[in-house]
């Protein structure tokens, strides 16, 4: 078997790559680069189980970051335990052919519980007054005290909120180095995010985001090199790319709007009542999945969806199925924004009646994907001190909401999860090893190639 690390920069496009690049650049020249032909939706949950799997999401079934769970009628994104991906993953299939072959899961999703031999993830210790503390989950256990006594604490609120920035990807590095070199696992899967935020936040076109694919490859060059010195084969991959974005569309609202829509009014403040809506949209990015109670009322609800304006098209049970998304957890319709359009969450009609999760970073109550938690509220001044204050309180016992996220959509730039044609804004493939790939890698062919990274001596 031959050592692979693989490394998953999130949001990495062939048209990102250049001056900024030298290391990535490096290696696409050493070795071999495709273009990736990613899945719909083109989303880190969705995509990654379709890596790990070989499968569409029909298949594995992960449609989204998250979906409405109807057994239970509630929403939920961002769950973590691995069985909730259906099919043979790759260190599985791995395992089988060698049974001394180990693989290193690190920070990629559906983390929990899984085959792999050492995992690691975020995993945030929440307590009952409310206040949340960094903290990641290993597997085995004793890996977590371990990393943080090496590298400290996880920097979770660099991770994903209005801080996110290089430390949380910086983090993961020295992560993935430590259990390369102290676990020695045959196959290491790491996660670095830090494209993802301004990308969203300022747009694939912005001149800062120089400086951010500097501070990726950067961190990506110690990695490779590191593991490249060891003999190992080193891919290269992302799970989509990302493009300018000028139009939110409140498709939740319009719902309402037309009574499709229910909510429960708790202190006088709104929360979504799925169970008792005969239409909602749980909204990721440029897709969103439209839940519909009642059969008779399909069409009548894709007939309103499709006369929205950033609405590019609408996906029926035939269309899901030419897609890969016919699967039981889908929307009984799948909305598709145009290019430059995104879908909100947001049901509420006045900004006073939002829940109060709203102005929060809370990917997990919030029935929907919310790229607006990367942002501080302009609105509200000193917000240093005002977070810092909070803090102190919640530490101190008291209550307090950290509600310093806007409500303005329009803040955000970038987005995600519609397919593209143009190969120059597709996810890549970059490999070590040259080989017989195709003009472009589709998503999946992901798991047969790391499994002939792992296997074959040329590929």
């Amino acid at each position: 078997m031959h050592r692979t690390v693989v490394l998953n920069v999130v949001g990495l496009t062939g048209e990102l790559l250049g001056d900024a690049t030298p290391n990535l650049q490096r290696l696409a020249r050493e070795g071999v680069m495709r273009p990736l032909e990613t899945v719909l939706p083109a989303v880190t949950c969705t995509v990654q189980s379709t890596f790990t799997t070989g499968l569409l999401p029909s298949g594995h079934g992960c449609v989204a970051n998250g979906w409405y769970f109807r057994e239970i009628a509630e929403v939920n994104l961002w769950r973590q335990a691995n069985q909730l991906v259906a099919g043979e993953k790759i260190w599985e299939a791995a395992r089988r052919r060698d049974p001394t072959f180990t693989c290193a899961k690190l920070f990629w999703w559906y983390n929990m519980y899984s085959s792999a031999d050492y995992a690691v993830t975020p995993r945030p210790i929440y307590l009952a007054d409310g206040l949340k503390l960094p903290d990641i989950y290993t597997d085995p256990a004793s890996l977590r005290d371990e990393l943080v006594f090496r590298l400290g604490e996880f920097p979770l609120f660099n991770f994903w909120g209005p801080n996110a920035d290089i430390r949380s990807t910086e983090w993961i590095a020295r992560c993935a180095r430590h259990v390369y070199d102290t676990r020695r696992p045959t196959l290491t899967l790491v996660y670095l995010p830090h494209l993802d935020y301004n990308l969203q936040r300022l747009g694939p076109d912005h001149p800062a985001i120089k400086e951010d694919l500097r501070a990726v490859d950067a961190v990506c060059g110690e990695l490779i090199d590191h593991v490249r010195k060891d003999g190992a084969r080193v891919i290269v991959l992302s799970e989509y790319g990302i493009v300018r974005v000028s139009r939110a569309v409140h498709i939740n609202r319009v719902l309402r709007a037309h009574g499709f829509l229910r909510v429960r009014v708790e202190r006088g403040l709104e929360k979504l009542d799925a169970g008792a809506s005969d239409a909602f949209a749980v909204a990721d990015h440029q897709v969103a999945h439209i839940y519909v109670r009642s059969p008779h009322r399909v069409g009548e609800v894709r007939e309103l969806i499709e006369r929205l304006q950033g609405v590019d098209t609408v996906l029926g049970q035939e269309e899901k199925r030419a897609a890969g998304l016919d699967h039981e957890r889908s929307g009984e319709l799948v909305a598709i924004a145009k290019e430059d359009s995104w879908f909100t969450y947001y049901y509420w009609l006045d900004d006073e009646k939002a829940p109060e999760f709203a102005r929060t970073v809370d990917i997990h109550r919030k029935p929907g994907y919310d790229p607006v938690e990367l942002f501080r509220d302009p609105a509200l001044s000193m917000i240093p001190l005002r977070v810092a204050w909070t803090l102190l309180k919640k530490k101190l016992g008291y209550r307090y909401l950290m509600n310093v996220i806007p409500l303005n959509a329009s803040l955000v730039r970038g987005s995600h999860g519609r397919l593209t044609d143009r190969a120059e804004a597709m996810p890549l493939f970059i490999s070590t090893e040259p080989g017989d790939l195709p003009s472009v890698v589709p998503a999946g062919l992901v798991k047969e190639l790391v499994l002939r990274h792992l296997f074959l001596e040329h590929l």
